[in-house]
């Protein structure tokens, strides 16, 4: 069993000992702790918090917890039920609540569930926030309310609607071309709300030919819930039929958004971004950003567009914070993550979806013929295991010296980019590894790149 702690909130598995799992004694003591950290740093006279959940299992028993420990911390708690974590973030702001809690583990399979914290710009703690948090938690240092000062619980079901309507009103979204471009689109949410939201966004888009694999938000994931190629067998087998124009998978979540294409081929998730950007930049030229790990194509896109694109370090509040700082008008992950300031700073599949959809009507094209006019990259996904004992900062320092006459990128590991491929390492805050992203033109380039990255980190440790 496992339980992780870290800036962004706590995630474990359900069941164990408190500190094995994420137990009940965790999850009240963490939420404690961060309705303690809220109602001192909140601008917000309202003592308001919003909480939603993915349809995992163990969601509505996380929830009783969560609740029950913010009303006596004294706050009052909007109850959105099953929710995205972008409604959930867009709740925050629609409620001027003091924050938010997701109650989602992500991608990771049913026996997981997390708590994720916003801010009240429902946007997720930043680094020291996030550390303030761990510090109240680890030292049991909140007090509860007396008994005439307990908040209460409110249910309002309305966000998923009012998400939709906001998606809609974005003016890059033309519901009048996704309609009469009369789509077929296959759906894979994994039985979480996705299953719910995605359905109802494609129909109040004009989509009259919905396919739902999945769609019951049961919580009992049918697979693997992280929206890569070998868990998408069964979208992919659909599409490869011919029964669909393109097909659209989500993690339980919600913000991360996987196509794949009419010949049931992925589009690649890195490329979620890339067309949405490159849609987005044709109409409203602007800066973008993503993350050191993300391809190399959204900086090229970018470039067509006589744009300038700036990268962050890995982790979405990194990316929001570049985004602001830059004045981006399209950013995100190259895990699928759109993130569109137009609406607001997190990464959405919904808003993903609708400007995609948008793009590919307007084209004319097949998703396959889409993905051609895009430059080809293929990234590939390592890490090296070493012993404890090994200094993971001195050997990425000593990378550093080594490829100095190369363009080196440090603010998170050491990314190392060459003329046409680049390779970025990061150690595990959590085990004594280093993961390695390369990209290259092809996959077997990139894949060569890593393993030569890998040899020189042998000889150096």
């Amino acid at each position: 069993m496992s339980l992780i702690k870290s800036i962004s909130g706590i995630r474990g598995t359900i069941g164990g000992a408190p500190g094995e799992g994420l137990s009940p004694l965790d999850v009240v003591k963490f939420t404690a702790a961060y309705a303690r950290f809220i109602g001192e740093n909140t601008t917000r006279t309202s003592k308001t918090i919003v909480v939603g959940r993915d349809a995992r299992l163990s969601g509505s028993m996380v929830f009783d917890l969560v609740a029950g420990t913010l009303s006596g911390m004294g706050f009052d708690v909007v109850n959105i039920g099953l929710a995205t974590t972008p409604t959930t973030e867009i709740a925050v702001t629609m409620e001027k609540a003091c924050g938010g809690i997701i109650i989602t583990a992500s991608h990771n399979p049913k026996q997981w569930n997390a708590l994720k914290l916003l801010n009240e710009d429902g946007e997720f703690l930043n680094d020291a926030q996030g550390k303030e948090v761990l510090r109240i938690a680890a030292a049991d240092d909140y007090t509860f309310a007396d008994v005439d000062s307990l908040g209460h619980v409110f249910t309002n079901d309305t966000y998923g609607a009012k998400h939709i309507d906001a998606v809609l009103g974005l003016k890059l979204v033309d519901v009048e071309a996704i309609r009469k471009a009369d789509f077929t689109v296959a759906v894979d949410a994994v039985n979480s709300v996705g299953g719910v939201v995605i359905p109802q966004l494609l129909r109040a888009l004009g989509v009259k030919n919905v396919i739902e694999l999945n769609c019951e938000a049961t919580g009992k994931f049918a697979h693997t819930p992280e929206p890569i190629p070998e868990n998408l067998t069964q979208i992919s087998d659909l599409m490869r039929d011919g029964k669909a124009d393109v097909g659209f998978v989500v993690d339980p979540d919600v913000d991360r958004l996987a196509i794949v294409m009419e010949n049931g081929e992925m589009f690649v998730e890195e490329y979620t971004l890339v067309a949405v950007a490159d849609y987005v930049l044709q109409h409203t030229p602007g800066s973008t950003v993503s993350n050191l790990s993300s391809s190399r194509a959204l900086r090229d896109v970018t470039a067509s567009h006589g744009c300038s694109y700036s990268a962050a370090a890995v982790g979405e509040v990194n990316v929001v914070t570049k985004m602001k700082e830059t004045g981006a008008v399209i950013g995100g992950e190259g895990n699928g993550g759109v993130i569109y300031p137009e609406l607001h700073y997190g990464r959405d599949a919904l808003v993903g979806v609708a400007l995609f959809l948008t793009l590919l009507a307007k084209s004319g094209k097949k998703v396959s013929e889409l993905k051609k006019t895009y430059p080809a990259y293929a990234i590939a996904k390592n890490k090296i295991e070493l012993t404890p004992d090994i200094d993971v900062d001195a050997i990425l320092e000593a990378i550093k010296k080594k490829y100095s006459s190369e363009t080196i990128t440090d603010i998170d590991g050491v990314k190392i980019d060459f003329a046409d491929s680049w390779v970025h390492l990061r150690k595990s805050n959590t085990e004594p590894i280093i993961r390695i992203y390369s990209e290259a033109s092809t996959m077997d380039e990139a894949d060569r790149l890593a393993q030569d990255i890998k040899s020189v980190i042998a000889s150096l440790a």
